[in-house]
């Protein structure tokens, strides 16, 4: 930089352009602001931990493609063995952030899922994209899907296993949901078990369960092995819903704002990037499935991502409402309605003991107003409204406004 940009530029002027963070401003003033101090990250290098899933993709785009760097980060992803491990690095501190389930983030920040710890949901990272699969022997008994599954097992009593990833998280929420809209009581009617998600396909292979939820690839790896069948989608439970998040502790937030605004650019662009092209999706699920990743096919991954769905019966079709990392840019926006629907499932399933101030703890978990912020700099539309309107498959619909009855209404519940 010139001594005569130096001189030129006074501290006015360097504040203005921290206070809308370094995006879209010229590389000589950006230097600047970061010589100053003003918006640079406190810290620069940042550990993120990630479970071999499909929809880690934006961390470890963010990361092998150097959108970190642009952003004045290098992330280090941190391949995790269980959801349980996630949390407990997390709250330590071993971990920065996390690609992490959103029930998660919310079951420590209230405490029922283990250490209680005030925690931050900094924005989504994709919608839909995680399916419901039954083994291959129940499928040839006719159980196919809910209500099929239900017959099933009114005729033929024994004991029925279904596993989620942890407790409070996406997955479970998820099976839970799916049994209880067939008629299935989760919690008498069945035994619901926690496996991680890389497991899901050796454990199915070996008896341990007849059906699990899961995010991809590993519902599509049971139909490739030939042991498991799709009997719904996710995105058929709740169409764009939001599934993992970049998830930290509010502590964190609070000491390190700049790096939190840096990492949550540098993975925002990654899930522009991905979604943009179909060379694009193709490109990730090659880098994905390597051995530091998810450590599958390339196969496994590259169908679904594009809409590509097989049922495992013979069955195929294209799904519009497959897995997405950006799409228009609502993808990434923290709802706080979103959140409180998670809470609501707690309770109604008997993790949380009392009704909570749905409201007001969405507000402390998901950080809108930062979220906000970012995507501004980043010219990243954001929607009107913190609540949106959702239709599930047994034809409920949640929209916020009163979630204590909305928790109640349910016929099967704890």
């Amino acid at each position: 930089m010139t001594d005569l940009l130096k001189t030129s530029l006074n501290r006015r002027t360097v504040l203005q352009a921290a206070s809308v963070g370094a995006v879209g401003v010229s590389p000589a003033l950006r230097a600047l602001v970061h010589a100053q101090g003003s918006d640079a990250p406190e810290k620069k290098e940042v550990k993120i931990g990630f479970i071999p899933l499909t929809d880690c993709a934006s961390v470890v785009m963010a990361s092998v493609l150097g959108f970190d760097k642009k952003y004045g980060v290098t992330i280090i992803p941190n391949k995790e063995a269980s959801w349980a491990g996630v949390r407990d690095k997390l709250v330590n501190g071993e971990l920065d952030f996390a690609h992490v389930l959103y029930g998660l983030v919310y079951g420590v920040h209230m405490g029922t899922a283990g250490p209680k710890k005030d925690m931050a949901v900094l924005m989504n990272l994709n919608h839909n994209g995680q399916a419901i699969t039954l083994s291959k022997a129940l499928a040839d008994k006719g159980a196919v899907d809910g209500p099929s599954l239900a017959k099933l097992m009114a005729r033929e009593k024994r004991e029925y296993t279904f596993a989620g990833t942890f407790p409070t998280g996406t997955h479970a929420m998820w099976i839970h949901y799916w049994l209880a809209a067939a008629g299935i009581n989760p919690l008498s009617g069945a035994k619901l078990i926690t496996v991680p998600p890389p497991q899901m396909v050796a454990n199915m292979r070996v008896g341990n369960m007849d059906g699990f939820c899961v995010g991809e690839p590993w519902n599509h790896r049971a139909i490739m092995d030939g042991i498991g069948i799709t009997a719904n989608t996710t995105q058929d439970i709740w169409k764009d819903h939001p599934e993992k998040v970049l998830g930290t502790t509010a502590e964190f937030v609070k000491k390190y704002p700049n790096t939190t605004r840096a990492v949550m650019m540098a993975i925002l662009e990654a899930g522009q990037w991905i979604d943009a092209s179909l060379s694009n999706k193709m490109k990730m699920a090659e880098t994905v499935a390597g051995k530091a990743y998810v450590n599958t096919s390339v196969d496994a991954i590259n169908q679904r991502i594009l809409g590509r769905y097989q049922n495992g019966m013979g069955k195929t079709w294209d799904d519009p409402n497959h897995m997405k990392f950006f799409n228009d840019g609502t993808v990434n926006f923290p709802y706080l309605s979103d959140g409180m629907w998670f809470l609501t499932q707690h309770k109604r399933w008997g993790l949380l003991k009392s009704h909570p101030d749905y409201l007001a703890v969405a507000k402390e978990v998901n950080q809108v107003e930062l979220y906000k912020s970012v995507a501004s700099a980043m010219k990243i539309n954001v929607p009107k409204d913190v609540m949106r309107t959702s239709k599930f498959m047994d034809g409920v619909v949640w929209d916020g406004k009163d979630p204590a009855k909305y928790a109640d209404g349910f016929k099967i519940k704890a």
